[in-house]
């Protein structure tokens, strides 16, 4: 046997670019007295490399019968089964009859997953977080975690060490469940079948509950969620079309829309050093024509605020926040709104610009009495500004009535059920009332909040739920329901753009990313931008952002 080998056959071996993680070996078998002998070496050596290399075997080609050649393409991408796929030209007597019993694979077919890796890299504010690499046939897709400051109670659980490396904010137990635990359990499944792989991971691989459903505190969200993104990623690739198309399939829908970017310009809150107590004061280019209108009008009126607050307060005041937008040395959330209102004029877009509020209330509920304390920041305060949810529902009533607000994120806390259905019903008819800490991206809490109209808009945080599948699930839901959608960023993002193509697969409308400032939250938009440039009738939402069914 061996000297028929050395005989008959040469071999050449070269490894193949290393981020496809694989090894690519040509046999020629040049001549030999038996076809059947030359195509049992071939299969020979086929299994042999894949058994020493864990690598599959994807094509054997059958060519001229004299001399019979063989080339044997081996394709690894780490491991996982086997292929075979016989393709027969002027094929010798019987190997028509062998491609069609032995191929296992055709041109068509999809890719499958061969690779899944996991590590620690750090977000925008600095502390660690999960990226995940997934590997199919088509290539490698990546896909990193955001993480938030100002998080809700009722999220789901993002998985961290704890201890004091990192302030214990380190996520190598999170990375070393996808690397131990969830890649060997998707080796071969198909990147297109994201509910199935989704619901894998959630109830077989993690499987733990709390009252208001999976909670993913086994595995952590941060570790399903990297995975479940970047299969998506495979997915789209496997399907050969762009990401957002991708994510509107899944989802059953046909309409493609381009969001009003809802730019963070004046941050206050969890996310800057000044004593203002709301969070976001954003403004919404819903007056634009296109989705590249709504950049340009939001980047001037940002650049107007800059020169005004640097005018007003001294060049300390322009240092932004978390998310990019100012972080002025003011208390007075009025005189924010004030700001912003000037900007906008300023510019040249009152009337095309409205206004949008992110309260984050449950950062200052006092739960010992159900109150709101707007001056929570400063230390041993006199109690002036605090509030009960009644008076700050008047409070709200009166900044609409001075200002083009069309957009309130949590206005209370996220338990204070009453204050949100009396808010809805008082406010809910001109302006959105957006739950996020209250919803957390949740379908279970969206419909209890639904039956208590409790709310008329989802913020959509992919990273709350902890997956995929559940978020397509969420803004289905909040839709049926008549509500608006929201994508949103966390506070601490990466240059992952992911959240771009789902707001226009899922046609929420809007998105948030922070203000026109700092790289984490540009690359979303430009991401947009990118979009807006490759379809061939962008429809942009506009005034209707709001009113945006599923297709």
């Amino acid at each position: 046997m061996l000297s028929i080998i050395q005989k008959n056959a040469s071999a050449l071996f070269c490894a193949a670019n290393h981020t496809q993680l694989c090894d690519q070996i040509t046999l020629t078998l040049m001549r030999g007295r038996t076809p059947f002998l030359a195509l049992s070496l071939a299969l020979a050596l086929a299994l042999f490399v894949t058994l020493v290399s864990r690598q599959p075997a994807t094509t054997i080609h059958l060519a001229s019968p004299s001399p019979v050649a063989l080339r044997s393409t081996f394709t690894s991408q780490l491991a996982s089964p086997g292929w075979f796929r016989f393709a027969g030209s002027k094929t010798t007597k019987g190997s028509s009859r062998l491609g069609g019993l032995f191929s296992r694979r055709n041109a068509a077919a999809h890719a499958t997953i061969t690779g899944v890796v996991a590590r620690q890299i750090f977000d925008s504010r600095g502390n660690p977080t999960v990226e995940v690499d997934v590997t199919t046939q088509d290539g490698m897709f990546r896909a990193a975690v955001p993480s938030g400051a100002s998080t809700g109670v009722y999220e789901a659980l993002e998985l961290r060490d704890k201890g004091d490396e990192y302030m214990g904010k380190g996520v190598l137990t999170a990375v070393k469940n996808v690397n131990e635990i969830i890649a060997p359990a998707l080796l071969g499944k198909d990147p297109t079948s994201q509910t199935e792989i989704d619901n894998f991971m959630v109830e077989e691989l993690d499987g733990t509950k709390n009252e208001w459903g999976w909670c993913k505190s086994k595995l952590g969200a941060n570790a399903i969620l990297g995975v479940s993104m970047a299969v998506a990623r495979a997915g789209a690739a496997a399907k050969k079309v762009p990401l957002y198309k991708h994510i509107a399939d899944l989802a059953g829908n046909t309409k493609l829309i381009l969001p009003v970017p809802a730019f963070n310009i004046i941050n206050g809150g969890s996310h800057a050093g000044n004593a203002l107590a709301m969070q976001e004061f954003m403004i919404l280019p819903v007056g634009a024509s296109s989705f590249s209108e709504a950049m340009k009008m939001g980047s001037e009126v940002y650049h107007n605020l800059k020169s005004i607050i640097k005018k007003r307060y001294g060049q300390d005041a322009v240092n932004v926040g978390d998310e990019g937008g100012f972080a002025p040395a003011i208390s007075s959330n009025g005189e924010a709104l004030d700001l912003v209102n000037q900007a906008i004029e300023q510019a040249g877009y009152t009337g095309k610009i409205k206004i949008g509020m992110d309260i984050a209330a449950s950062e200052f509920y006092k739960s010992d009495d159900g109150s709101y304390d707007l001056n929570f920041k400063v230390e041993n305060n006199d109690g002036s500004g605090v509030l009960e949810p009644k008076k700050l529902e008047d409070l709200y009533a009166s900044w609409k009535e001075k200002s083009p607000i069309v957009s309130i994120e949590d206005p209370f806390d996220q338990d204070d059920w009453p204050a949100w259905s009396s808010m809805v019903d008082r406010l809910g008819q001109d302006v959105q009332v957006v739950g996020d800490d209250l919803l957390v991206t949740n379908p279970n809490r969206i419909k209890a909040a639904i039956e208590k109209k409790a709310a008329n808009a989802l913020l959509l945080k992919v990273n709350q739920i902890g997956s995929i599948t559940e978020s397509i699930n969420a803004v289905k839901m909040a839709k049926e329901a008549g509500w608006a959608v929201m994508t949103s960023h966390r506070s601490g993002e990466t240059e992952d753009t992911f959240i771009a193509d789902i707001a226009v697969g899922l046609a929420t409308g809007q998105i948030k990313s922070g203000a026109p400032c700092r790289s984490e939250r540009l690359c979303k938009y430009n991401q947009l931008l990118r979009i807006e440039s490759e379809m061939e009738n962008p429809e942009y939402a506009g005034e209707s952002f709001r009113h945006i069914a599923l297709g």
